[in-house]
């Protein structure tokens, strides 16, 4: 019986638990203000909460340019500067459509951002605010975002 349990275990259930995130690339923009950087927060459409533009991988794109794009589509980001090196990580559950909750791994790229078009995709469905790094930590709910935003 325990050699089946264990069997079990390890070929069925250890996996189901032990299985990968899925993954996003989140664009971190940015500007120098009069004091300092300033990042740009956006809201998620469910919730309203402050978020940063993120999504899931767009075929032909790499992480960085996926989240140029996604910062174009949520935010009307038009970039001067994308990093294809990230500045970190972090971890957040999703409410996927289907209402299931699933883990997401954001990696971060920077975006230095040029300038913030009127007219964009997701224009009416999303606010956007740009803060200090300090504020914008205040605001945000997963803490390994947080202490990102803090280090920047």
């Amino acid at each position: 019986m325990a050699t089946l349990l264990k069997s079990a275990w390890t070929g069925v259930f250890d996996p189901l638990l032990r299985r990968p995130d899925r993954v996003q690339s989140a664009a971190l923009c940015w500007r120098k203000g009069k004091k300092g950087k300033e990042v740009l927060l956006i809201t998620s459409r469910d919730s309203g909460r402050w978020i940063l533009p993120k999504g899931w991988p767009i075929d032909g794109l790499d992480g960085a340019g996926t989240a140029a794009q996604e910062a174009w589509e949520e935010a009307g980001v038009k970039p001067a500067r994308v990093k294809r090196q990230p500045v970190g990580l972090y971890h957040y559950i999703k409410k996927l459509d289907n209402g299931l909750p699933a883990p997401v791994e954001a990696t971060v790229y920077p975006i230095e951002v040029d300038h913030l078009e009127g007219d964009f995709p997701e224009k009416g469905q999303r606010q956007r605010s740009w803060m200090s790094p300090k504020q914008a930590a205040s605001l945000v709910d997963e803490p390994e975002l947080k202490d990102l935003l803090l280090g920047f």
